[in-house]
């Protein structure tokens, strides 16, 4: 939130959820500058970079059909054909989730600097060394926007063969042209090799599958994105992976046979139609980080993880179409631009599906109905809107589906301990523990069933181990502060309520029982300030109305000193 030094040490320091992404979090920075915490502003900066990036893609896709099919090609041919690629790449319903989700600004950002280093490459081949060096100056940001720009060393080799043709076929593979090209690719490589070690020591990666499981999500996740490209139907903001994967069940081995038919394939005919041969060759190494290699998060696959490698396809349709297209028929014209309406009329629907939570993870369940992180993320709205038995019966199924899901059984005691059933919920607190040690609040809410039980001594036990592990949890610090204020030890209250403001600046229960623990000392403007402050965050809080007005109220009653 903001842009000063606390702000950007954290956003060039943090390894947060598993990422090292500065320049997507200073950019996100900068739209709090300018917007706050209104939503608008930054939807506003995530289209019109996602924007520029169609329009870059246009620039591409030009250079590269021009290469291929010569320049004495009809401009008006390259045009349509260039246009229609990166219409096909911008209105995708798979480009929904990277432009609609406010925090998949990594995307959107790094596609930008991914597609500027790849055209001042190719601009390199013709204009001079300035542009080559643009492009490996521009390399690095888009690392730090999202370290699945590590593939570009491999695109622009990728290139070099086809359509630049510098190394291979007749400029030869170990020529003295070739080996230039070989050393103007080793800056990309060791910045690309230095950020992969990075992103794995960021990661911090999960249990993995073993290798015949990951070789089956990888080829069963490279036909999904395939097939949704071709056929953007039934797309969800989750496809949540199932711990059992059985490398033989047959959706597997449909997938292990499509892959290796299409490599086959795409080699018998690389010399007749290298385009396409290169195109798959392109996509498969660009989406090969995102196949499930190095799992990170529950998902076998993701709608996002195709923004950097969709490109590819959509200048191969590109190119499809200005072969069928010039002479101009009129034919082809009405079927690029029924493609291209279809696919918008599928993105505004599936962009609807991001309209509020609610929507989203009803969306994700009717999808797929077994999803245990759906049935919890659904309870936990129904939960927050006071539907607590409906959530409880969500929280069980998810627990029914997946039994090891620590989060399930930590919100599920919340739940539970809503209701009074303390044992319950303690209980699930504990389960919750046992499959996840390090889960802070766990550890916090197992503390609030203790106060609540009236064993203050045992509960703050709980909130120093939760805020040992995570020194940032304002709830436990607040939890903290409300059982030394009960145990008389009010200064102390107070330290843990300004601990919590500065993790959580906005902490309406912070504000709240620290006005308490000042009344309770007989403070009662300060107590008044906190109160106040507790409703303009939360105008609908009624307790810290009544605490107001009875603090006024003594205010006015107090004799003058």
């Amino acid at each position: 939130r903001g842009l000063g030094v606390t702000e950007l040490r954290w956003m060039w320091t943090t390894f947060h959820m598993g990422h090292y992404v500065p320049l997507s979090w200073m950019t996100l920075g900068l739209d709090y500058v300018l917007w706050g915490m209104n939503p608008a502003g930054y939807h506003l900066t995530n289209v019109l970079l996602h924007t520029v990036n169609t329009v870059l893609l246009y620039v591409i896709a030009r250079r590269l059909l021009t290469i291929v099919r010569g320049e004495k090609t009809d401009d008006r041919a390259i045009d349509l054909a260039a246009a229609f690629a990166a219409l096909l790449f911008g209105i995708h319903p798979l480009r929904v989730e990277s432009v609609v989700w406010i925090t998949e600004r990594r995307d959107v950002l790094s596609g930008l600097f991914y597609f500027l280093c790849v055209l001042f490459y190719l601009k390199s081949r013709d204009d001079g060394r300035r542009w080559y060096w643009l492009a490996v100056l521009v390399f690095p940001l888009a690392l730090l926007s999202k370290a699945t720009a590590v593939t570009i060393p491999a695109v622009l080799l990728i290139l070099d063969v086809y359509p630049l043709r510098r190394v291979g076929g007749d400029a030869g593979w170990w020529s003295h042209s070739a080996k230039r090209v070989y050393i103007g690719l080793i800056p990309f490589a060791l910045l690309a090799a230095a950020t992969s070690v990075l992103s794995l020591v960021a990661l911090h990666p999960p249990s993995q599958l073993n290798t015949a499981g990951k070789i089956a999500v990888s080829a069963w996740s490279l036909c999904f994105y395939l097939w949704k490209t071709l056929i953007p139907t039934d797309l969800a903001p989750l496809y949540e992976m199932r711990h059992d994967i059985p490398p033989l069940r047959w959706p597997f081995l449909v997938s292990y046979a499509a892959v290796i038919g299409i490599s086959i394939g795409a080699w018998i005919i690389r010399r007749r139609w290298t385009g396409i041969s290169i195109a798959w060759l392109a996509f498969v190494v660009i989406i090969f980080p995102l196949l499930g290699v190095v799992q990170n998060g529950p998902q076998i696959a993701a709608d996002r993880y195709t923004y950097q490698a969709a490109p590819v396809l959509a200048i191969l349709a590109g190119a499809a179409l200005a072969r069928l297209a010039w002479p101009l028929s009129a034919g082809a014209i009405a079927l690029a631009t029924g493609v291209l309406f279809t696919l918008g009329v599928l993105t505004w629907n599936q962009s609807r599906v991001w309209l509020d939570s609610a929507t989203l993870w009803t969306r994700v369940l009717e999808h797929d109905a077994e999803s245990s992180i759906g049935h919890t993320s659904l309870a936990s709205l129904l939960f927050a809107d006071g539907k607590v038995d409906e959530a409880i019966a969500h929280y069980e199924r998810s627990l029914a589906l997946d039994p090891g899901y620590a989060e399930g059984h930590n919100n599920l005691g919340v739940a539970l301990a809503s209701k009074g059933r303390l044992d319950e919920a303690v209980a699930h607190y504990q389960r919750a523990l046992e499959l996840r040690p390090a889960y802070a609040e766990a550890h916090g809410n197992w503390g609030a069933v203790l106060a609540r039980q009236g064993d203050l001594p045992r509960a703050i036990e709980h909130y120093h181990v939760a805020l040992d592990i995570d020194p940032n949890d304002a709830d436990a610090h607040v939890n903290w502060g409300n059982a030394l204020v009960r145990l008389g030890k009010v200064d102390e209250a107070i330290v843990h309520y300004q601990a919590a403001l500065e993790v959580r600046r906005d902490d309406a229960d912070a504000h709240q029982n620290w006005g308490v623990a000042l009344a309770q000392q007989g403070k009662l403007q300060e107590a008044i300030i906190h109160f106040q402050r507790a409703l303009t965050i939360n105008p609908a809080r009624s307790d810290a109305r009544v605490f107001l007005d009875r603090a006024t109220e003594m205010a006015r009653a107090a004799p003058v000193p």
